[in-house]
């Protein structure tokens, strides 16, 4: 799988002090969704072996690693029936399988079966140790409802108690939160997981056409945002989408690694496998929140309109 490479590690423009930890080193698979399990699993496999070859200590994959984007047209029958174990299923076996064999962390997303009565699972993000103990767990919490991502008819929004956990992993040494996709428009779960302690944020991602809009390319726009949320909250982001065509969506790649700063350290491209790797020096997320401390100087007591209910005028059934 073809490989690029952050160019080293760009200055810290705020540094006023020396950091006392060397940065870490992180990958990212971008792939293709193949109707061939066996051949998609040699697939993932084959790009955490050479990101784990050039030195990273924690592989990041694509939202729903291996399933069909299933979200483009509405369901037939029961949806969670195509849903997996979270512990047992196929993604994190496949997950700790490959953390063992190469050494690294893992990182995966699944359909998580999570029987309530309603025909829906969460959409969960999980991280795996080299020891094969699955030591993150975060299911999404923002559901798009819009044509081609019918999210809402598969997907049961995460619970809102501790929705925004940040994961403190000890070697490589980085504290980090698992939003996922739909998530990443959203500036008050950057903001949150900032003011946690998060120095990383991983959105595992399946983004690409709009079926009622073919003209109309939104990869610009959903990097800026995150981008953007990242430069407000101090945070590394770290994007895995897929590429390819599914059904009605053709997603258009272009996983990236961006930096409190808002620089790109690497991109992938819109259109085929590659796997990135990138240093991520964490003190500079201190850097930037000293010289712009965005987290103190915030007036939470002017805030409380964010947390009343959602008005009918903002619903979609008020716009129909």
């Amino acid at each position: 799988m073809k490989l690029i490479q952050a160019d080293g590690v760009p200055e810290s423009l705020a540094r006023v002090d020396q950091p006392e930890a060397a940065p870490v080193r992180v990958g990212v698979v971008q792939h293709e969704w193949v109707d061939d399990a066996a051949a998609l699993v040699e697939t993932l496999r084959d790009g955490i072996r050479t990101a784990a070859e050039a030195g990273a200590t924690i592989v990041f994959l694509p939202e729903l690693t291996l399933s069909r984007y299933p979200a483009d047209t509405l369901p037939e029958g029961t949806p969670s029936a195509i849903a997996e174990d979270l512990d047992s299923g196929p993604t994190t076996t496949f997950a700790r399988d490959a953390a063992r064999e190469f050494g690294v962390h893992v990182h995966a997303s699944l359909y998580e079966r999570a029987d309530a009565g309603d025909g829906l699972g969460f959409n969960t993000a999980v991280v795996v140790a080299p020891s094969g103990e699955v030591v993150a767990r975060t299911r999404k919490t923002h559901i798009p409802v819009t044509a081609g991502y019918h999210e809402d008819k598969y997907f049961r929004p995460g619970p809102p108690e501790d929705a925004y956990p940040v994961v403190a992993l000890a070697d490589p040494s980085v504290r980090l939160g698992l939003p996922t996709c739909w998530d990443e428009w959203f500036p008050e779960v950057a903001r949150l997981y900032s003011l946690g302690g998060a120095e990383v944020l991983c959105y595992p991602t399946a983004i690409g056409s709009e079926p009622d809009h073919p003209d109309f390319d939104t990869q610009p726009l959903w990097q800026q945002v995150i981008v953007g949320n990242g430069i407000a909250n101090g945070l590394f982001m770290v994007v895995p989408n897929r590429f390819g065509t599914e059904g009605l969506i053709t997603f258009y790649g272009s996983s990236f690694i961006s930096d409190p700063y808002g620089r790109i350290l690497v991109q992938a491209p819109r259109d085929e496998a590659a796997v990135l790797v990138a240093d991520l020096d964490l003190a500079q997320r201190r850097d930037w929140l000293e010289l712009f401390p965005f987290l103190e100087t915030r007036r939470p007591d002017s805030y409380a309109a964010l947390t009343t209910p959602v008005r009918a005028e903002h619903r979609r059934e008020a716009a129909q």
